[in-house]
């Protein structure tokens, strides 16, 4: 399965990468794009879900990384009152 990782920006201008086990996140972010921090982490969210279950239909078991993304970006965004993520790149 193709994995990825996608580079962000913080509203703090701090930047960080993060992994996907699937492409699945270009789906639902795009690079150059700034998201509201709640939106980022909601799409995060809901791309990882979908990333893990094409894991779990692939090789019978889920992606453990899947969910320390979400957890990693949960952790970050809940340092911010509001502000933007920017999605600076993905890479393969």
């Amino acid at each position: 399965m193709p994995e990825m990782l996608f580079e962000v920006r913080w509203p703090d201008g701090s930047h960080q990468t993060y992994y996907s086990p699937s492409l699945i996140v270009r789906e639902y972010l795009e690079a150059g794009h700034d998201y509201p921090v709640a939106d980022f982490v909601d799409r995060v969210r809901e791309a990882m879900g979908i990333a893990d279950a094409r894991v779990r239909a692939k090789y019978g078991m889920g992606c453990s990384m899947a969910p320390v993304a979400v957890a990693q970006i949960e952790a970050a965004a809940g340092g911010f009152d509001g502000g933007t993520v920017h999605v600076e790149r993905f890479r393969t």
